[in-house]
């Protein structure tokens, strides 16, 4: 049987054809690049830093360290079948339609509360600038023109973010640069006494608060690192699905490397770890402040909002997306998966930004309650998916081994050794945030598992009943599963 074909390449423009091809590679690898680049690394290291102090350069690299294996497990999976459901198809066809349909709709909840999220930290630093437009409204807007965006075409959306994430690469390596010269005494008017390499070890250590607190910094850090995966889903809709995956693939060590590694290890060099300003004012803002930079907490203002705008723009086209792909395999209404002229999934779009302005609501009406439980109860689906890439890997290696091996054109590394030792990693992070009470980790994994056990008993009934096998395979669309392996192709 011939190879299905990608939608974004077969589709001709008319309504409901498929997704279209509007992403060009500039876009690709600027979402690849800005995708790990997220607001919780400005906002949230402050935190990190306090818990772990320069030892949380462990915890971002153990973490970073297995975002890498994933995505180069995803990497492997997404090159030889490109496709807008990324792990949640792969995990169709390799684990069975349960696991598909459970990923797939807790991803898809876990982006929505994130609208929500960062709509409202956006709105916050809005008002700060305008006061005269209630915080609400501010959200309603940011919303509104970001869903509008989205609505044009993936062309749009792919600019749009390309800006985004130029303004954080951009933002972050001049951190980098301007903050080395003055850790290395290069730049004038920075403390001497303050800056240096020193502070590393000096302040009671590289481990003031011993080994354990790594581990707890991992939980600190662990959900800035949510969007990698972005790349994949969105190669799908590229120029070349195959070529853009590879390369943000093999990417992402560096990516990791320079923009979280390089500007922590900046940070914690430029001051010491315990210095009250950090606590204070946010780790990057103390920093800047301490370089002399006039206006550094609105600089970091602007930096953050043009993060969180990022964040919510490709949240809503990945939940969309998401959305469209389980509607073509029978998970999601039929009309989540009808496309406009432009190849834009618009119901798709809309139910997934509705959801989002009721969790807005809900953070505005009910914060401490219904919201609260919307955040934690999505809050370790990142790990969830994360283990599901694992276990659908592991499978799909060999399923791709025997149907097509030319297109193993990414391989995971030492095959299934560092899998496992991944998937493993995961389950511990998991089993370590159980007991945690300190920073809400065992609630958000006791109430992230309620939630997953709730889809994955929706999924099993309807897998029992028969539910929701598409009548026909659309284009794209991973009409092959696992044990469909012995009648079905893919080369």
């Amino acid at each position: 049987m011939t190879s299905q074909p990608n939608p974004s390449k077969t589709a001709n423009g008319d309504p409901g054809t498929g997704l279209h091809a509007g992403l060009k590679n500039r876009h690709l690898s600027m979402i690849a690049i800005g995708g790990v680049i997220g607001a919780g690394l400005f906002v949230g290291s402050s935190s990190g830093i306090a818990t772990a102090g320069p030892g949380i350069l462990l915890s971002y690299a153990l973490v970073g360290t297995l975002v890498v294996l994933v995505m180069r497990m995803l990497g492997e999976m997404s090159a030889a079948n490109p496709t807008s459901g990324s792990f949640s198809a792969h995990a169709d066809r390799a684990l069975g339609r349960w696991a598909g349909f459970s990923i797939g709709w807790l991803y898809w909840f876990f982006w929505v509360v994130v609208l929500a999220v960062e709509a409202t930290a956006g709105a916050a630093i809005l008002e700060g600038w305008i006061p005269a437009v209630p915080q609400w409204a501010w959200a309603l807007i940011v919303m509104v023109v970001l869903t509008a965006t989205n609505l044009v075409s993936v062309g749009s959306y792919g600019e749009f973010e390309f800006w985004f994430a130029g303004i954080k690469v951009v933002a972050i390596a001049a951190f980098i640069v301007v903050g080395g010269l003055a850790v290395f005494g290069v730049l004038p008017g920075v403390d001497s006494d303050k800056a240096g390499l020193s502070n590393l070890t000096e302040q009671g250590g590289f481990l003031p608060h011993g080994p354990g607190a790594v581990l707890t910094g991992v939980l600190l850090v662990v959900f800035s690192f949510m969007g990698s995966e972005i790349a994949t889903l969105a190669a799908g809709e590229s120029e070349d699905p195959q070529r853009a995956v590879t390369k943000s693939t093999n990417s992402i060590i560096w990516r990791i490397g320079v923009f979280y590694l390089g500007s922590i290890l900046v940070v914690v060099s430029l001051l010491p770890w315990n210095d009250p300003s950090i606590k204070e004012d946010g780790s990057y803002v103390a920093a800047l402040d301490s370089l002399g930079i006039a206006h550094a907490g609105q600089i970091m203002n602007f930096i953050v909002l043009t993060s969180v705008l990022s964040c919510l723009n490709s949240g809503l086209y990945t939940a969309s997306r998401m959305a469209f792909s389980l509607s073509q395999r029978g998970d999601a209404p039929k009309a989540f998966s009808r496309t406009t002229a432009n190849g834009v999934p618009r119901v798709a779009i809309l139910v997934s930004v509705v959801f989002g302005f009721v969790a807005v609501f809900f953070n505005y009406k009910f914060p401490d309650s219904v919201f609260l439980f919307l955040v934690n109860s999505s809050g370790a689906v990142a790990l969830f998916v994360w283990l599901v890439i694992c276990f659908s890997q592991l499978r799909m290696r060999k399923i791709i081994q025997a149907e097509a091996p030319e297109k193993l054109v990414v391989k995971m590394w030492l095959y299934p050794y560092l899998t496992w030792a991944a998937a493993a990693l995961i389950v511990f992070v998991l089993g370590y945030m159980l007991t945690d009470t300190e920073h809400d980790g065992r609630e958000t994994v006791l109430l992230s598992l309620m939630v997953a056990a709730i889809v994955l008993v929706i999924a099993v009934v309807r897998q029992k009943l028969g539910a929701g096998a598409p009548a026909a395979v659309q284009p794209g669309a991973p009409a092959e599963r696992a044990e469909d392996a012995d009648e079905v192709s893919v080369g």
